[in-house]
């Protein structure tokens, strides 16, 4: 019986240099967004686990034996401590009713919650009766991180309950996190969520949304950077939906076609990410103003070159216009091709500048937020520690 109200959060996450580089072997950036994540664990109705997601507009209640018994077909349809088959997500889709080849998040969401719950108590024990509510900061599908800062804390939450990692907070404490070994496993189980929402994913969101700080990317391997330091920064989504597949084809084309051009484009931008992280790795934990300048020349070149990759897009050429009105420096993030950008905030930034800038974008039909980067990956709260505005979101549901 689980008798404690707990929150986990985990963060988003943004690229900060390496964009389509990194596809071909070149090192990526990714650091953690201070916009995260919150799951709400509360003791249930005995014999039941219910999970809601108002975000996606999901609620559903399932009783323990029915889960019981998924559990034993999904464990006999193959190993359930490897990644998610076939046949287990057909099974999962059958008990929930969701359609094959269904992919909006309210259906992707479930699946990983279905998956996740029954394949964590396979191995580590029953989930006790719980009511779990996910609310989120991170808009959906804008490249920020947000399925994995999901499933991060999922997994925490799920291996928590199980008793396969602890319950670090200690009466009293506002927040807590786990231990090096702990965060391992958290973050294994949930790059297993991405995998059924996403299929084959690099690992490096859910990287991110477990450990926090930044993380170094190249050919597969993860690596934590040794210090990071917190950001201020302006996130702008301008909304123009893009492909991330048609976008990484078209760079590929253009490095086919233009090789001895584009080669050394893209050695630039593997330039640019290893110098940012040996200047990352300099700076103090809150940096003074003359620490930017640098930082905001690497933003204005990789721009540039991103550009020149073929990724860009109007609404991005505004968003830097725009800031570089107000003397702040831009780059898109992800993908490109619309999306996401982000804007460096030094310290003597006036307000009055920031909130001028936000008008501006606001006024183009972009959605902003000031934030930082450099985030603490998944924690631990006492639910009385938290925001009213998170209280309240979670409350709505």
């Amino acid at each position: 019986m689980w008798a404690r109200e707990l929150a986990v959060s985990a963060p988003g996450k943004v690229i900060l240099h390496g964009e389509h580089a990194v596809v071909l072997g070149k090192v990526a950036l990714a650091v953690a967004l201070d916009l995260r994540t919150f799951l709400r664990l509360r003791p249930g109705a005995e014999g039941r686990l219910s999970v809601s997601l108002p975000g996606v507009g999901v609620r559903r209640s399932w009783d323990t034996p029915s889960l019981r018994a998924l559990r034993g077909r999904i464990a006999a349809d193959g190993d359930e401590s490897k990644s998610p088959s076939i046949e287990q997500l057909d099974a999962l889709r059958e008990f929930a009713g969701i359609a094959a080849g269904a992919s909006a998040p309210d259906s992707l969401a479930t699946l990983a919650f279905l998956y996740m719950c029954l394949a964590v108590s396979a191995k580590y024990g029953d989930v006790p009766s719980v009511d779990i509510v996910v609310w989120s900061e991170l808009p959906t599908g804008a490249g920020l991180g947000s399925s994995a800062a999901y499933a991060v804390c999922l997994a925490a939450a799920l291996l928590m309950l199980c008793g396969a990692i602890s319950c670090p907070l200690q009466e009293g404490q506002s927040t807590a996190r786990w231990t090096e070994e702990e965060l391992t496993l958290i973050n294994s189980w949930a790059f297993r969520g991405e995998q059924v929402i996403h299929g084959n994913p690099s690992g490096v969101d859910n990287a991110v949304g477990t450990w926090g700080g930044a993380l170094r990317y190249q050919a597969g391997k993860i690596t934590p950077l040794k210090r990071v330091p917190t950001l201020r920064i302006l996130l702008t989504n301008t909304k123009v939906p893009r492909s991330t597949k048609v976008l990484v084809a078209g760079v590929k084309e253009k490095i086919l076609k233009f090789p001895a051009i584009m080669n050394p484009v893209l050695d630039s931008i593997d330039a640019i990410s290893q110098e940012c992280q040996s200047v990352l790795e300099a700076m103090p934990a809150n940096p003074s103003p003359e620490h930017y300048p640098v930082l905001e020349e690497f933003f204005d070149i990789n721009q540039h070159h991103l550009n020149v990759l073929g990724v860009g897009h109007p609404s991005l050429d505004r968003l830097c216009q725009v800031t570089a009105s107000h003397s702040l420096h831009s780059k898109l993030t992800g993908a490109g091709g619309g999306g996401c950008g982000i804007t460096l905030l030094p310290p003597d930034t006036s307000p009055l500048a920031v909130e001028a800038a936000k008008q501006d974008l606001c006024a183009c039909g972009f959605e902003c937020w000031e934030t930082k980067i450099g985030a603490p990956g998944v924690t631990l709260h006492s639910c009385s520690s938290l925001s009213a505005q998170v209280l309240h979101a979670l409350a709505q549901s």
